[in-house]
């Protein structure tokens, strides 16, 4: 049984502080369709003369839902000088931790590489406290991967990553992340109703306080399925398990942030809102308010979602 030792090292899950990134050059993205089965080529060639515009407007709409539920939003624009077709999906290349820590993660794609933004940080650091920048990106030379958030999925309390293991993330990287974090690595394979693997964590998984929404018909090990539960239910969580067709339709893209007063939301697009029956939109209300906003056009396009848009700040305030 996993336990909490000292107080000093219970952290809360959510946060109010997020991260993102307003898009300036969207669009479908050559480089990683290869590996995201969840990309629509088909999509992108209707949506191609549009799909920068209709991604700002959805973007700026979810924006606008965040504040009015009242989280702390630091919002920076891409810049048009460099081609980045996925800077909306900031979640991937940083994460922010409550030691004071900042990650660096290596990136698969060469284009998603230019994603990382030292100005971004130096500007957080005015107001948060960066103890140390951890740089993993030298495992890029190496051709090995872990794309932040996306490749997993935290259990900040306990201090705990999910990894589904695919071409974007590879186990050494986890675990020199592992060494640097002091976090426990919970790895399984993960693939789709076409036996292609999931490229991302994330996209199959969410982790809540004392809930978890899981794909675990994804897993097809049924030890590692097992396992996978079993570390849920240790660390308290109600799994709530979606299907394939759910997560397909980005139900598993969700992040539950908080606001100022404590308040706590389950954030996700409409397209996964809609996905989910009745039943686990009641069991899911019973933790947080559920909003969502339409982001076909970025998922359409960018094979992401409402989770991969958002990249937590657990940092110290200044």
């Amino acid at each position: 049984m996993r336990v909490i030792t000292s107080s000093a090292q219970i952290q809360p899950q959510s946060t109010c502080r997020i991260m993102m990134i307003r898009p300036v050059r969207f669009g479908f993205n050559e480089e990683t369709a290869g590996s995201n089965e969840f990309q629509q080529e088909s999509f992108a060639q209707q949506t191609k003369g549009t799909a920068q515009e209709t991604a700002r407007e959805e973007f700026d709409l979810m924006i606008d839902q965040l504040q009015k539920a009242g989280l702390e939003l630091h919002i920076f624009d891409d810049t048009d000088e460099v081609d980045r077709p996925d800077a909306v999906f900031s979640n991937n290349w940083v994460s922010f931790h409550q030691s004071g820590k900042v990650v660096l993660y290596p990136m698969m794609a060469e284009n998603r590489r230019l994603e990382r933004r030292s100005d971004i940080i130096e500007s957080l650091a005015g107001d948060f406290k960066v103890e140390e920048v951890i740089d993993l990106t030298h495992f890029e030379a190496e051709g090995k991967y872990l794309e932040g958030t996306g490749s997993m999925v935290f259990d900040r309390r306990y201090k705990i990553a999910y990894a589904c293991l695919s071409p974007r993330t590879h186990k050494e990287v986890l675990d020199a992340f592992a060494d640097a974090l002091g976090y426990e690595i919970i790895t399984f394979s993960a693939s789709d109703e076409h036996d292609k693997p999931i490229y991302h964590t994330n996209v199959l998984m969410c982790v809540g306080d004392i809930f978890a929404v899981v794909c675990l018909e994804a897993i097809k090990d049924p030890d590692e399925r097992l396992m996978v539960r079993s570390v849920l239910e240790e660390t308290h969580k109600e799994v709530i398990e979606i299907s394939l067709e759910q997560m397909r339709h980005f139900a598993g893209n969700m992040l539950m942030v908080r606001n100022g007063k404590g308040d706590k939301f389950l954030v996700m697009s409409t397209q996964a809102y809609d996905s989910l029956t009745p039943r686990q939109k009641d069991r899911l209300d019973d933790y947080a308010l559920l909003l969502h906003t339409d982001l076909s056009v970025i998922e359409g396009n960018g094979g992401g979602s409402a989770r991969c848009m958002m990249t937590e700040i657990h940092l110290p305030v200044r």
